[in-house]
């Protein structure tokens, strides 16, 4: 993840110290609801402990700011390094990734205290004249950050929906000890609708006149697409139940190969965290184990499992350039910055009100879009050299691309031009299905 030495950066103006506290504290907003014991778990190797993720976040900062850039700083700990790089190999050794949850040591505290020690450094070298480089070099820390904000709330609710007791991150508005009758079916989603885009040359990738982008969003190019039209909004838990009554995770003929597997040795019957009792869905979510409402957008699904729906259901993914050339043209309004006081939004996909909406909905905010596009270099993508050029470049291979954004991402992070990727096998983070047609 590179940010172009050349974009303005927000931090140049008087407000930088103020959004550089924001972005932190707002991780640590994210883990006040959990207690001591949560911050440890590992649940599966995708999934990272949350004291991981708050020490990692640090560890950028302390990494490629503090140590070459604020003359005398002094590590907090001179092992940190080896227990919070993450992949980046031109920094050295690390711990494995899939053994984090066996850290008893260091503690919570030692992390909130490794936070504070960096933070207390970092407001120092803002306070110093100092080359532009590291107000680029503190904007990207900050974006890496709310990359892992997002990834806190994911892995907090995997960590959470593993646990039988279905614990609550979230007090929910009531917690019904029951279902209603017949809840999977008491609330219907307004019908689909399509919008068409006309075939042609598109302009997609970022615009280095728009601020922050991570370097695979650039460089700028054209596309042709031939004509094609996008779902005004995502698919349904109560759509996607259809499949499964259809007998779709039981029916080869609409899966691929690989997803196909995944079924036959994994045993998927339904989306990740669907539960069903006494023939009644439930689903659990950071609220607790609540019924399944057919109006949400399905959620935590897989490519391989969205693939699926689309053939069965008739239609296709879009494209990564389908996606971003319609969600331009409808050009949704500016997302704000949460404030530092601001409590934690609803981290659920919600329905959308009743009654027709005209234009795409859902672009952002509710859940990852699963596109058809492989994750491949744009024409003339070249990753910087040195250790901050290895976080995306080098995944170019085996992964998907997803558009939008999810009700996890904080609001300020997405953009249009955004190139999330994931496995096709991945169920665990906010994601969903946008239908396409040709």
């Amino acid at each position: 993840m590179v940010l172009s030495l050349a974009t303005p950066s927000p931090l140049t103006d008087t407000l930088g110290h103020d959004r550089y506290r924001a972005v932190r504290q707002w991780s640590e907003l994210i883990c006040q609801p959990l207690e001591i014991e949560d911050y440890v778990i590992q649940t599966m190797p995708d999934v990272s402990p949350p004291k991981w993720h708050l020490a990692h976040t640090t560890w950028f900062f302390e990494t490629f700011i503090l140590q070459p850039f604020l003359a005398d700083y002094r590590l907090f700990h001179d092992r940190y390094n080896y227990l919070f790089n993450s992949y980046y190999e031109a920094v050295g050794d690390r711990h494995p990734r899939p053994q984090r949850g066996l850290l008893a040591r260091p503690t919570v505290a030692d992390i909130y205290a490794y936070r504070a020690y960096v933070d207390q450094a970092m407001e120092k070298l803002l306070d110093q004249e100092h080359d532009p480089t590291i107000d680029d070099l503190v904007t990207l820390g900050l974006h890496h950050e709310q990359q892992h904000q997002e990834l806190l709330l994911t892995d907090i609710k995997h960590i959470f929906a593993t646990n039988p007791l279905y614990p609550v991150y979230q007090q929910p508005d009531s917690k019904p000890d029951q279902p209603a009758k017949n809840s999977t079916i008491a609330a219907e989603a307004e019908p689909l609708h399509w919008q068409t885009y006309p075939g042609g040359l598109y302009e997609v990738g970022h615009d280095p006149s728009q601020g922050f982008a991570f370097d695979n969003e650039s460089p700028q190019h054209r596309v042709y697409l031939h004509p094609f039209a996008l779902a005004d909004r995502l698919v349904t838990c109560g759509e996607y139940l259809a499949f499964i009554a259809a007998g779709g995770y039981q029916t080869a003929s609409y899966w691929l190969s690989e997803g196909w597997h995944r079924i036959q040795t994994e045993g998927w019957q339904a989306p990740l965290y669907w539960h069903k009792r006494e023939g009644e869905w439930w689903i659990m979510t950071l609220q607790g184990l609540k019924p399944l409402c057919l109006a949400e957008p399905v959620c935590h699904v897989s490519y391989f499992e969205a693939d699926a729906y689309a053939t069965w259901a008739g239609y296709r993914l879009p494209s990564e350039a389908e996606w971003e050339a319609a969600a331009l043209t409808a050009s949704p309004s500016p997302l704000p910055f949460p404030e530092p006081n601001d409590p934690l939004p609803l981290i659920h996909p919600q329905p959308l009100e009743s009654g027709p909406l005209p234009g795409l909905q859902q672009l952002q905010q509710t859940l990852w879009q699963w596109t058809q596009s492989a994750y491949l270099p744009y024409p003339g993508f070249r990753p910087l050299p040195g250790a901050i050029g290895e976080y995306n470049g080098k995944f170019m291979c085996n992964q998907m691309v997803l558009r939008g954004g999810s009700c996890a991402t904080p609001p300020e992070h997405l953009r249009l031009t955004y190139r999330n990727f994931f496995p096709p096998e991945s169920r665990w983070q906010f994601s969903g299905i946008r239908l396409a047609a040709t």
